[in-house]
């Protein structure tokens, strides 16, 4: 199994396509589920190898085994969801070099903070698809600049009519909801017109809708049957929380007590790493805390967020070579090590930015008898 998974992952790389492996015999995304193993998150789709959140990105992280890809979503000025981490684009496309939308570079303020730049909200759909997608972060991962320029900004539509082609789930975040709120471009309807018009429903159909903010997950709870995910920062608060001058954080949300508040209205939690397993002050890892028990035992789903292969990116008990070296910080660690650290505390699902190495870790945990 594991083989075989390496294996799509290097004709991935290697050849720089994905279409002679995406026709794998594998079982749909919500049977895999019925398995009670633990999911992959493709995170942006598989966005080690691939700019993020583009078609290229979501086919390579079906190819290498995902069993979800996820869309962060964002409201055009014509009200069509778009996959891109934030609605400023200036750092995901070319638009910078299209001097007619040179005057639609402007400030913002999002979520309490200033952003300049240029934001989806101020194009139609049809302007934005005459931009192309660029690499987020090219000094990390410069290998992913080769695709610059080749790819559109793709619709939620099109992602779920890819993700039903491929028998893959989708897991869609709902970014800065209140902002898109409040200039009256609300997410969440449109967000189910698209998932009900692919037939997706049910509680058992293969998605997960996502926030950090609160307010739209319980009107979503009465809007839909769908999985609902609270996710959890590593600090800060929720925003419409700070909007309503609500004093409670995050930390508040992983005590017992919050756990089972948010059993009300959650079907579970997408936890940043470093509320399972804490880091020093050295950026060595802590001992593991009792979040995923005490998560159960509220009958929520834990999911944490983001392993990444670079040693930039990883704790520091998990990095190789050497650090005086310039390419350590984007040269890979031991992210299977990491893996297998968080799979082995019983999870459910982990969000990868490389879904390949992700699933071959978790087909070898399970092969040695799962969780200790």
């Amino acid at each position: 199994m594991i083989r075989r998974f390496l294996a799509v992952a290097l004709t991935v790389l290697a050849t720089g396509t994905v279409t002679v492996v995406l026709h794998q015999p594998e079982p749909a995304a919500a049977d895999r589920r019925d398995r009670r193993e633990p999911i992959v998150i493709g995170h942006r789709g598989a966005s080690a190898h691939r700019p993020e959140h583009t078609l290229l990105s979501y086919e390579a992280a079906i190819a290498l085994g995902a069993d979800y890809i996820e869309p962060d979503l964002v409201s055009t000025r014509d009200g069509v969801l778009v996959a891109r981490h934030e609605n400023e684009i200036g750092g995901t496309t070319d638009v910078e070099n299209h001097p007619e939308f040179a005057a639609r570079r402007t400030t913002k303020s999002i979520d309490g903070r200033p952003v300049t730049g240029w934001f989806t909200e101020d194009f139609t759909l049809a302007e934005l698809k005459t931009l192309r997608a660029t690499e987020r972060i090219p000094d990390l991962r410069p290998d992913n600049t080769v695709f610059d320029g080749l790819a559109q900004i793709p619709t939620f539509e099109e992602v779920v009519q890819l993700a039903q082609r491929h028998g893959v789930g989708v897991y869609p975040e709902t970014k800065h909801p209140t902002y898109f709120d409040s200039i009256g471009l609300s997410l969440e309807e449109p967000l189910l017109e698209v998932l009900g018009t692919y037939g997706w429903r049910g509680r058992r159909d293969p998605v997960f809708i996502q926030s950090f903010e609160t307010a739209n997950l319980r009107e979503l709870r009465k809007k839909t049957r769908l999985p609902l995910i609270q996710l959890i920062s590593a600090s800060g608060a929720p925003y419409d929380w700070i909007a309503a001058g609500d004093p409670r954080t995050y930390d508040t949300m992983v005590t017992r007590e919050g756990l089972r508040e948010v059993a009300g209205y959650a079907d579970g939690v997408g936890v940043d790493t470093r509320r399972i397993v804490p880091v020093g002050p050295d950026g060595r890892l802590l001992a593991p805390t009792t979040l995923i028990g005490d998560a159960h035992r509220a009958r929520l789903e834990v999911h944490t967020w983001t392993v990444r292969n670079e040693n930039s990116q990883l704790p520091v008990d998990f990095r190789l070579g050497d650090p005086a070296n310039p390419a350590f910080p984007r040269a890979t660690g031991d992210v299977m090590g990491w893996l297998e650290k968080l799979y082995r505390l019983g999870l459910d699902g982990v969000f990868a930015d490389d879904p390949g190495i992700a699933r071959a870790v978790r087909e070898r945990v399970l092969r040695r008898g799962g969780p200790a």
